[in-house]
């Protein structure tokens, strides 16, 4: 029973996960469509995609608090419900203003969905299996991730846009009442809640997020990206002062001094920014240097992404057997030299053969470590700081691709261009090389993460809690 009760609950986890990570980047294939319906503006379409990312990463911490304080299973639900009525609004949006404040509520909803289902997960398994239910669910995650772009033109061709959102509506509907009914309520430690906290980090997310975004459109030099990453900076210092006074602070400091937790976050973070930064190139690499349309891209991408269903899972099971620092070093050096060998490939007469490879050993490199250093930052905490170490490594995520986006545009707009093939090539090609150096900086962070970390036992959740 107690199998059967985990299994579903890795299912109704996996399935959010899905919807929030799909419309991550579903919707990036869907823009032109959705220039011409509403007209839209060039920085409204940017908005349309950043209000999400924004919304999502500086709420994300907030979400974790809410689920210690308030219970994860009932505040997962909550998010879902968020979420759901979020994309029907999405798909119902008269004009692009309306949309992109839909879209900004959907990021809400998003952000108390993805930090509660790995709170959920680490509580919901014992030590053993806990690295392969992750294993499962960031395979399930990342395929979500690099399939979105894919699954939004096929979608947005075949139906139209509104689709793209329509679509997560009946899911959730099914979904909620399963979430309410099958998963057991868990809590944080003294369930306590810190206003200070969420206020001044929520704040200071916001500014670097807002910084980030925005050197794309203004410049870095701008006095509004400058004021924002300044703010950003101020408000992150003031949040950590504030948790060394608080008597039940929201983050506790003294994680830091954990190496699998601070060395396993810093893996992450440049994990995912050479991941989102490399993802936002490649598809247009392909449809803008080769000429391909975006399904074939979606095919063409197949070596690269299709290795996460494959890899990802069985790294997850090895991660008890082998260490979470072995197979994340490995996985990012093996992504590093995928992206360094695509980076000496991108040129438009480029044959596609010899894409695959260094597609194949990155996206088994990323498949490889993304299991292991969720496994070392999650390992590296007791049970009732599961949701607070899961909040902190969502944040960080979601500021990682912001920051691995912007970073690759400012390389690539000062090497290329969208002037043709070859201008959109001599871009790519270094940024893609700065999406490698993330990934080897990645595997320097990861060598911290202690050889052997053992998975803290976690006690039983009572059926009843509530």
């Amino acid at each position: 029973m107690a199998r059967r009760t985990s299994g579903r609950l890795l299912g109704l986890t996996a399935t959010a996960s899905l919807m929030v990570a799909l419309d991550a980047t579903a919707v990036s294939t869907a823009l032109a469509r959705i220039r011409l319906d509403l007209a839209a503006t060039v920085e409204q379409l940017e908005w349309t995609v950043n209000a999400y990312s924004l919304s999502f990463a500086v709420l994300l911490m907030t979400g974790a608090a809410l689920g210690d304080r308030f219970g994860r299973r009932r505040m997962f639900a909550a998010g879902l419900g968020l979420f759901t009525a979020a994309s029907a609004a999405c798909a119902a949006a008269p004009d692009v203003g309306w949309l992109i404040a839909a879209r900004a509520v959907q990021g809400s909803g998003a952000a108390l969905v993805m930090p509660l289902a790995m709170a959920l997960l680490g509580t919901g398994f014992p030590p053993e299996r806990r690295a392969r239910a992750l294993g499962v669910f960031a395979g399930v995650t990342g395929l979500a991730v690099v399939a979105g772009p894919v699954v939004g033109g096929i979608v947005t061709e075949g139906l139209a846009w509104q689709w793209i959102f329509w679509l997560n509506v009946p899911i959730g509907l099914v979904v909620i009442p399963l979430v309410l009914r099958d998963v057991p309520e868990s809590r944080g430690a003294g369930a306590s809640f810190d206003v200070g906290g969420v206020v001044l980090v929520t704040g200071g997310a916001l500014g670097l997020a807002w910084g980030l975004i925005r050197s794309g459109t203004v410049g870095w030099d701008a006095a509004e990206v400058d004021g924002a990453l300044a703010v950003g900076v101020l408000l992150t210092a003031a949040f950590a002062v504030w948790e060394l006074r608080v008597d039940k602070p929201m983050v506790p400091l003294r994680l830091l001094r954990e190496r699998g937790f601070s060395a396993g976050n810093a893996a992450g973070f440049l994990m995912y920014a050479a991941l989102y930064g490399s993802l936002f190139f490649v598809a247009q690499f392909f449809q803008t240097s080769l000429g391909d349309g975006p399904m074939e891209t979606g095919l063409k991408l197949m070596p690269w992404t299709g290795t996460v269903t494959v890899v990802a899972p069985v790294a997850g099971a090895l991660v008890n057997r082998i260490g979470a620092r072995t197979l994340t070093v490995t996985g990012l050096t093996l992504q590093a030299v995928g992206m360094a060998w695509l980076s000496l490939l991108a040129d438009p007469d480029a044959a596609y053969p010899a894409l695959v490879a260094p597609m194949v050993i990155a996206g088994a490199g990323i498949s490889m470590a993304m299991p292991a250093v969720q496994t070392a930052v999650i390992n590296s905490v007791g049970p009732q700081r599961i949701g607070t170490a899961s909040g902190v490594f969502n944040t960080l995520r979601q500021l990682a691709a912001v920051f691995g986006v912007a970073v690759l545009a400012a390389v690539f707009t000062a090497h290329g261009g969208y002037g043709g093939a070859r201008a959109f090539a001599d871009g790519c090609a270094p940024a893609l090389a700065v999406s490698g150096v993330f990934s080897l900086a990645g595997a320097v962070a990861a060598l911290l993460i202690p050889r052997a970390a053992k998975a803290a036992p976690v006690p039983p959740v009572p059926a009843l809690a509530r």
